[in-house]
Parts: structure tokens; C-alpha cells; sequence
């Protein structure tokens, strides 16, 4: 199985060194592809440094300022599509996501369509030395977007994903919206009011030991709103969801 590694960095170039280096330390046919949004700190040039020493193995995208995680990933997703990858991974730059995990991922793709890196399922959890108000929050605002969308997946505000090459192919990637961590959530209910067969693996999510965290409670609350624009933006394919399953 081929699998590109997509990684949106802005101002990552503490991890992303040590990152590739312990993605190709896996036993998996990896390709990594960063998509780097003129980061000040020079991570750009880093990953250039990066696709000199593993020619053919890391690409870089560079793009002309910070736009977003949404056009990252579906810029990423382009250009992955454009190669003979098999599957397409995306996770985070900064080790919140273990490296190491992909390889489970990679497994339980044999049987599903797309696989999650969950937190919430059992053998999951979230870093150990958060303050009691963060996993609330963090549990919360998954809970939340489960609940409004009637998911039964376990963690759908999760980053770490690998999918199918078909799955990607097969979804009107252009209908997506939403920004920030809120468009990772459109991507799955999307994947999921299609009908595509997922799988959860068990992550331990570590907050990040180098950079600072881009998360605010803007984005959070942004976040708690965009919601029901989804739910309400995807309501014809849930019909067609609904449809199916009572035919069966």
C-alpha cells in the first residue's frame, strides 16, 4: 500500500524534522507531502532541505501566506490524487498524532473505507497532563458535533485520518465549507452520509512538546456554530443515507 502523508505546517520547523524522520522509520511505503503556508519561521525551507535528502519521497507545496486548513488539505488531496498513492493519510506536524499508530491505520484499511485515530474509543485518551477543564472542553466539543450530527463514530473532530484513495475520489470534495477544525468534521459526516465503512483506532493525542498551539477559543466558538451548517448543508445526502437503509 502506498500512502502519502499529508502535513500542513505553519511555523513547525522544530517538528518537522524530527516528524519525517520517525514516519520513514515505520514499516510502511510512505511519500510525505508538506504544505507549507510561508511560514516565518523558515519551515518551508526546512522541508525543501527535507525533499533534497529524500528525493522522491517528500514534496512540498508552498503556498503565499496562511490560508487555512481547509484549502491546505484540499490542495494536498489534489495532488496526491495525481499520483499512484493508495491511500492519503493526513495528520498533524507537531507529534500530537503517533507516528507510529499508521501502521494499525494502515491494517484496518484492508477492511474499511476510511479509519479515524480516535481518542474516545477504548485504549484512547487524550495528554495526561491537561488541566481537568481542557479534556472537558475537548470531550464536550466532540460530543457536541456527535450529537448534532448523529454520528456513531467515537472521535469526529479528530485530525489524524487515512483514507482510501477511492473514498477521496468518490466525494464532492468541492462542496466543503467550513474552515479550521471544524472542516475535518465536515470531511468525515461527508464520508459518512455516503455511506463509506469506518474504523477507529485507538490514539493517545499528546500536546505538542515544541511551537505553540493554534487552537483559541474563537476557533471554538466559531466552531459551535458552524455545526449546524453542516447538519443542515448535507441534509440531502442524509436523505439519500436514510433512503438506503430503509431499503435494505
Amino acid at each position: 500500500m502506498r500512502i502519502i502523508v499529508i502535513i500542513p505546517t505553519y511555523d513547525e520547523a522544530e517538528n518537522l524534522p524530527k516528524l519525517v524522520s520517525a514516519l520513514f522509520s515505520l514499516p510502511l511505503d510512505l511519500r510525505i507531502l508538506v504544505v507549507d503556508d510561508k511560514s516565518p519561521d523558515g519551515t518551508g525551507d526546512i522541508a525543501d532541505a527535507l525533499a533534497t535528502e529524500n528525493p522522491g519521497k517528500v514534496d512540498v507545496l508552498h503556498r503565499e501566506g496562511k490560508l487555512g486548513l481547509r484549502t491546505a488539505y484540499l490542495t494536498g488531496i489534489q495532488h496526491a490524487l495525481a499520483t499512484d498513492a493508495d491511500a492519503i493519510a493526513q495528520m498533524d506536524a507537531d507529534f500530537s498524532h503517533e507516528p507510529a499508530r499508521l501502521v494499525e491505520m494502515a491494517e484496518l484499511l484492508k477492511t474499511k473505507e476510511v479509519v479515524l485515530g480516535s481518542r474516545y474509543v477504548p485504549g484512547g485518551r487524550v495528554d495526561m497532563d491537561w488541566p481537568i477543564w481542557r479534556k472537558a472542553l475537548s470531550a464536550f466539543g466532540n460530543f457536541y458535533a456527535r450529537t448534532i450530527l448523529g454520528f456513531k463514530l467515537r472521535d469526529v473532530t479528530t485530525g489524524y485520518r487515512l483514507w482510501r484513495r477511492e473514498t477521496l475520489e468518490g466525494m464532492p470534495l468541492d462542496r466543503i465549507q467550513s474552515n479550521g477544525y471544524v472542516f475535518l468534521v465536515e470531511m468525515v459526516y461527508m464520508a459518512y452520509c455516503l455511506g463509506y465503512r469506518f474504523g477507529e483506532v485507538p490514539i493517545y493525542f499528546a500536546d505538542r512538546q515544541w511551537g505553540k498551539s493554534k487552537m483559541s477559543f474563537k476557533i471554538q466558538r466559531e466552531a459551535a456554530f458552524r455545526i449546524w451548517l453542516v447538519r443542515w448543508g448535507y441534509r440531502d445526502l442524509r436523505a439519500k443515507r436514510y433512503s438506503a437503509r430503509v431499503k435494505q
